[in-house]
């Protein structure tokens, strides 16, 4: 197979892969690939209708799932594992949705195995819940939201717009230049204020939405996400400033009650086993997660399945 690097010409390319069927992990969008392709070194290719992606991280190279019509899928997944030998590397198929990990689990003679990884399971909410907060379960939520309202009674939601890209992206500057003064050797921070920006740059390009909170001139919390599938949005970046008290409350419910209260549910991504992240999650009270599974020569450590 012929596989290409990505570009932001190939969205119109990719997208219609991605909505050809109803997915649920996080990752199955262009934005998301775009934004990290440099990190995993992604790549895609097209053969017979069918889409085919694949990645590289810390020299490992790695099978990423199959998009075409459910027929062709088992003979894509051979050309997957296919590729994925000739890398001179034992078969690894990483980030995929239980149906695609079964048909590579079950083709003929191989006796390879699907896991599940908890650190890479998406978070799946109801939007009315997070919109409302209502009830004893959302009762410190509520407080810290209320709390922004009291101290900042002048905050306002606006939509991203090309009028306020350029604030967002000097507010985010000094974030992201006292998150590197803090953890110099931490190369992730650089990577995410690259994908960031990128998308803040050719951000009508991409289809989403956005939506920051001001206070007064300043920015202080800025988001933005896309339909993932016919009733959930993904939520791609959230950022607030880390010297104000409740600024991710406040964008996390403005965004969307302003912009997304009409779809049901609401995927805000992994927590990638950081403790911090996980507590923060799971206090919003998922009503589900999406799992996302790894397919791997039985016996064989998978790379990245953390649990």
């Amino acid at each position: 197979m012929d596989f290409h690097e990505l570009s932001l010409s190939d969205k119109k390319i990719l997208d219609p892969f991605f909505h050809g069927r109803r997915y649920e992990n996080s990752h199955y969008n262009f934005t998301t690939i775009y934004m990290w392709r440099s990190l995993y070194n992604t790549r895609w290719a097209i053969e017979d209708g069918v889409l085919f992606l694949v990645a590289q991280y810390e020299g490992r190279h790695m099978a990423l799932s199959c998009f075409g019509p459910d027929e062709k899928m088992e003979e894509a997944a051979i050309k997957q594992e296919e590729w994925m030998l000739s890398t001179g590397q034992p078969f690894l198929a990483y980030g995929l949705e239980r149906r695609m990990a079964d048909i590579y689990a079950s083709l003929p003679g191989r006796d390879y195995v699907a896991r599940s990884s908890r650190n890479e399971s998406d978070y799946l909410y109801s939007t009315s819940d997070l919109i409302n907060l209502s009830g004893r379960k959302y009762h410190t939520k509520k407080n810290h939201l209320n709390s922004f309202r009291r101290n900042y009674p002048e905050a306002e939601y606006l939509p991203i717009t090309d009028e306020i890209i350029s604030e967002c992206k000097l507010t985010m500057n000094t974030w992201y230049k006292k998150l590197a003064a803090e953890t110099p050797d931490d190369p992730y921070i650089g990577t995410e204020r690259t994908a960031v920006m990128e998308v803040l740059n050719n951000f009508s390009s991409f289809g989403l939405k956005g939506g920051a909170i001001k206070v007064g001139p300043r920015i202080v919390a800025f988001t933005f996400g896309e339909m993932l599938n016919d009733d959930t949005v993904v939520i791609h970046v959230e950022k607030g400033a880390p010297d104000v008290r409740g600024a991710y409350a406040a964008i996390n419910q403005a965004f969307l009650a302003n912009e997304w209260a009409d779809v049901p549910y609401v995927n805000r991504q992994e927590d990638m086993g950081l403790e911090g992240l996980r507590i923060a999650k799971e206090s919003y009270r998922p009503v589900r997660m999406i799992e996302k599974y790894t397919v791997a020569p039985r016996g064989a450590e998978e790379s990245g399945s953390g649990e």
